[in-house]
């Protein structure tokens, strides 16, 4: 019986302890699909989220330029104000989460904080992309941190899985589904075969896709995230500026299909690759094998394959945004902070894995650099000797064929049609060496249209 009560004891003070830590306070800039996401969570988990950090979070303050919106969203316990300044200069606040997006204002506000001495976290990809190396920096001389698991992929802990639980291997590369958009966009036009702005248009009606697409159908965000993730797998500042970036508005629905009866299937893909030269950066649709998992990821759901030396290949799926997904990434790393708050900055994981003084200076390879194999589709008149001519100037230029699958003039065109479609899948080769021989094949009388070049990865 003493036995016991000794026991209940011990644990009623270890419960005294962690609820008498002082709270850890928040403060919030912006309160719009994902700040109201990090509200909810972190109140609908508030025990779960305490037994876990040691400490309460509690959200303090919170900016929004429509406060009468914001602060019926949180209450009257919460102080809301109008002035993002408002909320770093307040000394009772030890975080500040900024979810305002966009490269301006956010950019000053972050770094203003971090200079009040308040650690970050932020869901801001474009603006770690492009400023990331000049806050990780500001934040290394403060001894703060800035956190941003959001920023990536949503809800899939991508960015903790690089810096912490992946930190024994060599990462030799990653390719990841990283925008639910175009991934949307893809599947659709796969299941109905229609074209792309047809589908765009459904995406938008359905919300899927904003009234203004072009950052996702371009490429661009895609590319922020593949940037992020680089510097964290290969130890080099955020070089988004390198990144060859190529977006989806160029394919048809019959590339969806030729692709299909091959064995693969089109997926915009963030790539990074550590090569012997250099390292890769690039955002571009490409085939993939069927079998792969990575294939057949559908919808505007996320995921992202991890190759290490030691581990192998990894994927990491999930929704890649959204108010709650999204939410689970900011008050993941809320509690990494939490658990942190006192700790001495040399302790802490580093903003990009790797200590600021160990950083590569690796280069960026252009994309002429890179080598792949690919996808060709000429449309070219249905007369003797277009193949033999095509695939000479493949072949003097240096360039194996792996497969070739030509068309019938009425399946493409219809009855009486003068022009087929010719699909050719290459071998690897250089990329500036592909590109010399499209030029060559594009003036080709026989070539009606423009090449359609789409890159292919085995991922293996």
């Amino acid at each position: 019986m003493a036995e016991l009560q000794i026991k209940i004891q011990s644990v009623l003070k270890a419960k005294t302890k962690v609820t008498s830590l002082k709270s850890i306070k928040v403060g919030l800039l912006g309160i719009g699909t994902v700040g109201s996401g990090v509200f909810n969570v972190l109140q609908r988990n508030q025990g779960e989220i305490l037994r876990r950090a040691g400490r309460r979070i509690e959200i303090a303050m919170v900016a929004d330029l429509d406060t009468a919106r914001a602060q019926a969203a949180v209450g009257k316990n919460v102080t809301v104000v109008a002035d993002a300044r408002a909320v770093i200069a307040n000394p009772e606040i030890d975080i500040v989460v900024e979810l305002i997006g966009g490269y301006g204002i956010a950019r000053q506000l972050v770094l203003e904080a971090i200079e009040a001495g308040k650690h970050v976290v932020t869901a801001n990809k474009a603006l770690l992309a492009v400023h990331g190396t000049e806050i990780f920096a500001a934040a290394n001389r403060k001894g703060v941190m800035v956190a941003f698991e959001a920023a990536v992929a949503g809800g899939i802990p991508i960015i903790k899985s690089l810096r912490e639980g992946l930190t024994a291997n060599r990462i030799e590369w990653i390719a990841g589904i990283i925008n639910g958009t175009t991934n949307f966009i893809l599947s659709e036009m796969r299941d109905k075969g229609s074209d792309f702005d047809v589908v765009l248009k459904e995406a938008q009606r359905l919300g899927y896709a904003e009234a203004d697409p072009t950052f996702d159908i371009e490429g661009v965000d895609a590319a922020h995230k593949a940037a992020l993730m680089s510097a964290i797998a290969f130890g080099v500042p955020v070089q988004f500026d390198k990144a060859y970036v190529e977006g989806i508005t160029k394919l048809g629905a019959k590339d969806i299909k030729y692709a299909e009866q091959l064995g693969y299937r089109i997926k915009l893909l963030g790539i990074t690759k550590q090569m012997a030269n250099g390292i890769e950066l690039r955002v571009h649709p490409c085939l993939v094998p069927a079998k792969r998992l990575i294939a057949n990821v559908e919808g505007a759901m996320n995921a992202v394959m991890v190759h290490g030396d030691a581990v192998g290949t990894t994927m990491y799926y999930g929704k890649g945004a959204g108010s709650e997904p999204t939410a689970s990434a900011v008050i993941a790393d809320l509690v990494d902070i939490a658990r942190l708050h006192a700790a001495d900055s040399a302790q802490r994981v580093p903003h990009l894995a790797f200590q600021p003084q160990s950083m590569s200076t690796t280069p960026v390879l252009d994309m002429g650099q890179v080598v792949t194999s690919y996808y060709l589709r000429l449309n070219v008149a249905d007369e003797a000797g277009v193949l033999a001519k095509v695939t000479g100037i493949l072949a003097e230029s240096g360039i194996s064929i792996d497969a070739v699958l030509q068309r019938e003039a009425d399946e493409v065109g219809g009855e009486g049609s003068t022009q087929t479609d010719l699909i050719i899948l290459t071998h690897d080769c250089v990329e500036a060496k592909m590109n010399a021989a499209l030029a060559q094949m594009q003036a080709l009388p026989t070539v009606l249209a423009p090449i359609i070049r789409i890159r292919k990865e085995e991922l293996v």
